[in-house]
């Protein structure tokens, strides 16, 4: 495949948290880019100071990157959208956008998790407002990265899947710098559950951290963590080799093993003895994991999946369960074969 890059389509970043605003500078090296805020003070900061003072705030943006609080203006006048918002509140968004978008408009999906209220996955929710037939102008992008390091222009790979083979190579190329690096793939649901279930994994990984349990009780929880995630993947329809991908092992193992990850961190100062309470108040970054792990306890129960590990995060964050008695109760369970 011929990664030479054309001419940047318009294009149009919707969220700009750290993540969006990373891949919007991303893009904007290679042409101009249009980043859409909620927050006036995070528009006008790029405006003004070429930075976002409430996210990544230590970080120059390129000039060629112009901010704006208009969301149905910014839906309607660009063709591609690629959509940054917590999974949470896709929804409202997309909702919100749908009159206006224009039918040609192309999609790309990358944030991580699963909606709570109906325990459906991103695509789900584009197929519902937009029509199934909107699926073939979507793509969904997952993989090892933080924000800090895309804007460092340190090497960086992910996957961008869709059904749509022609518009995933478009994606591929739309996104492809000398720094990052593009995988296609056609496992919508196996790239967004990767994505979205390492997350819990994740918090489990800082839990044991924060309890000093050590590196071998992280290493097992990774291990058997990445089973539960396969093990549900394949219920739904996912590929397993999907799971040992970028969308999979990589970013799991990025995610459950790094400060600079925001599930990991919550899952350590859990462990250290702080409240989910105390944890979030005040914070303006979103660990989609607490809220994932919410979604994939019902959405396992009502697949009939085994996932200890997730239900013990579960256990811990909404039932306000003792930590190492948690742990304690997922190592007195039947022994059973790997």
């Amino acid at each position: 495949m011929n990664l030479s890059s054309p001419p940047l389509p318009t294009v149009a970043v919707i969220g700009a948290g750290s993540w969006g605003t990373a891949l919007a500078a991303l893009l904007a090296s290679k042409g101009p880019v249009t980043l859409w805020c909620l927050e006036p003070e995070v528009a006008e900061g790029i405006q003004q100071n070429r930075r976002n003072p409430l996210y990544v705030a230590d970080f120059l943006l390129p000039e060629t990157l112009q901010a704006a609080t208009d969301l149905r203006q910014v839906a309607a006048s660009h063709r591609i959208l690629i959509m940054v918002v917590p999974t949470q509140f896709t929804r409202r968004v997309l909702r919100s956008m749908a009159e206006v978008v224009r039918p040609e408009t192309q999609f790309v999906f990358a944030s991580k998790g699963v909606e709570v209220e109906t325990l459906t996955l991103i695509s789900d929710i584009h197929a519902e407002i937009f029509g199934a037939a909107a699926l073939d102008r979507a793509c969904f992008l997952s993989g090892p990265s933080f924000a800090r390091e895309v804007l460092q222009g340190l090497p960086t790979a992910v996957a961008i899947a869709g059904q749509n083979a022609e518009l995933v190579q478009q994606m591929q190329r739309l996104f492809h710098t000398p720094f990052f690096r593009t995988y296609g793939s056609s496992d919508v649901i196996g790239v967004e559950l990767g994505g979205a279930l390492k997350n819990v994994i994740a918090l489990a990984a800082g839990l044991s951290d924060g309890l000093g349990f050590g590196n071998g009780a992280r290493a097992a929880l990774l291990t058997r963590g990445l089973v539960e995630i396969v093990r549900l993947g394949l219920c739904m329809g996912a590929m397993a080799e999907t799971f040992s991908g970028l969308s999979g092992m990589g970013d799991l193992l990025l995610t459950a093993t790094s400060t600079l990850s925001r599930n990991y961190t919550v899952g350590w100062r859990l462990g250290q003895g702080e409240s989910l309470e105390q944890i979030q108040h005040g914070s303006r970054e979103v660990a989609e994991g607490v809220k994932t792990t919410l979604g994939v306890r019902h959405l396992a129960a009502k697949k009939g999946v085994e996932m200890p590990i997730a239900n013990a995060v579960y256990e811990i964050l909404y039932e306000n369960r003792n930590p190492r008695a948690v742990v304690n109760a997922l190592m007195e369970r039947d022994l059973k074969s790997e």
